[in-house]
């Protein structure tokens, strides 16, 4: 422990050819001397803090919510919640430590600690990798064969596939346990530091096996992913299109088919009754009417008596103000006497019916082509926001990794590269940070997992009130 205030400098053994800087030590007022004022220490502990409680909160949500709200108790969760187990690793086995050693600038915790410390750091941060790759290919065989994999996405079958992120990330991180590492013998703290393993064969191993090779496999799957949904919605939309023109040329035929069949019952009614007077065959051809309506098949009326019943028509009889005016028509030759029943009136009626019959479909074929016009905005809003989604999880994960990866991959291969102390710790800390936003990235674009979180917290500041 040192009483005085000036830092002091000593100069470490450098084990990989750069220039061995300066390191200046400087006392703070728990007794232990830092690698950095202690206004600096204090202000980076802090902020490094909240990260780490970020993501065990975030990550204990996420869990949490899987099991205990129902609507997200499904198979495919098990991907979300072993995620959020390794997040909640790195945070609660790694991060600590980690802020210890950037602090003090040096390992004080002994050998084992440190390989202990090393292997976890490899281990967690290769598994959570591992699951952002298996989330990705369980929603690409969701969506490209969605029928055969819904039955293939057993409870076996998805913790099997979990097992597997696990054994293959202890195999990835395991080596430098078994000799394939560059650790002294013996350990000494102000000469040796706690980093991680710089033999190059080991580094391509890993780096392969932790980032690159899952970053491809990422990246082909969510632009496969992309592609397929917008695959599907474009052919829903034509589909919802055609079924449009479907229907209006359905429309039409009905209305011609119906036309052609007034006509025919028409003439066939004409040529049926050729010497009854227009009064009887007027009363025959309502009870005929009254019968092919309810088969949706109307008839007109005699043209034979037309010309002569139109001057005995009183103007009074034939209204044309609305639908209703034209049922209540219809019902009054019925009901009325022979003398009274004049075939204009009913042609008149049927006029008013066809008339009807295309209002209602001109309606049906505004409404499906509004419903189209809808739906295609629906389809087009979806697609921005799948484009959106997964350009935000491939955006984060690549801005968290790749600077960390490429600085771990050539460091060992390029003795004359030599990033200083700071700016190790900030890309390490940026891989890390993907730990925190895992959980909201994956749950927030999720309406159960915001569900069930506005829960958690309500219960939790609830319970929190009462004390």
């Amino acid at each position: 422990m040192l009483n005085t205030t000036e830092p002091i400098s000593f100069e470490p053994n450098n084990s990989i050819g750069c220039p061995v800087p300066v390191k200046v030590r400087y006392p703070s007022i728990i007794g232990i001397d830092l690698a950095v004022p202690q206004w600096e220490a204090i202000i980076v502990t802090v902020i490094l803090t909240v990260i780490i409680l970020l993501t065990i909160v975030g990550n204990i949500l996420v869990i949490l919510s899987v099991f205990t709200y129902k609507p997200l108790r499904i198979v495919q969760n098990f991907f979300i919640v072993s995620l959020a187990v390794a997040d909640l690793t790195v945070a609660v086995l790694v991060l600590p430590l980690n802020v210890a050693n950037m602090m003090i600038g040096r390992w004080e915790f002994g050998i084992h600690l440190c390989k202990m410390w090393l292997t976890s750091d490899v281990l967690c941060c290769t598994s959570s990798i591992l699951n952002l790759c298996a989330i990705a290919l369980d929603r690409y065989w969701a969506i490209t064969d969605p029928i055969n994999y819904a039955q293939k996405r057993t409870v076996e079958r998805v913790l099997l596939l979990i097992a597997g992120v696990w054994i293959l990330s202890f195999v990835i991180s395991s080596p430098p346990l078994i000799g394939w590492n560059d650790w002294p013998e013996v350990f000494d703290s102000e000469k040796h530091p706690c980093a991680l393993n710089s033999n190059p064969g080991y580094r391509i191993y890993s780096a392969l096996g932790s980032f690159f090779i899952p970053l491809v496999v990422m990246t082909i799957v969510y632009i496969e992913i992309f592609i397929a949904t917008r695959r599907r919605l474009r052919e829903r939309a034509r589909a919802s299109r055609i079924n449009a023109i479907n229907l209006k040329s359905t429309g039409k035929e009905h209305v011609t088919a119906q036309q052609d069949q007034e006509s025919i019952s028409s003439e066939t009614n004409h040529n049926e009754h050729p010497h009854v007077s227009d009064a009887t065959a007027h009363t025959k051809n309502l009870e005929k009417i009254s019968r092919k309506e309810k088969r949706n098949k109307a008839k007109d009326s005699l043209k034979k008596g037309e010309k002569n019943a139109e001057k005995l028509i009183p103007p009074h009889i034939v209204r044309e103000d609305s639908i209703t005016d034209i049922h209540d028509d219809l019902a009054e030759h019925r009901k009325g006497s022979h003398g009274n029943d004049h075939p204009t009136t009913i042609a008149n009626v049927k006029e008013m019916k066809k008339l009807s019959i295309q209002t209602d479909i001109d309606k049906k074929q505004n409404n499906v082509y509004a419903f189209i016009e809808e739906k295609q905005k629906i389809s087009l809003s979806k697609e921005r926001r799948a484009a959106r989604t997964l350009g935000i999880i491939m955006g984060v994960f690549i801005l968290s990794w790749v600077p960390f990866f490429l600085l771990y991959i050539i460091q060992p291969f390029c003795p004359t590269c030599c990033p200083s102390d700071q700016l190790i710790d900030f890309l390490t800390w940026l891989g890390y940070s993907n730990s925190m936003v895992n959980p909201f990235i994956y749950t927030i674009f999720n309406l159960d997992f915001r569900r069930a979180f506005r829960r958690r917290l309500m219960c939790i500041s609830k319970q929190n009130s009462r004390y």
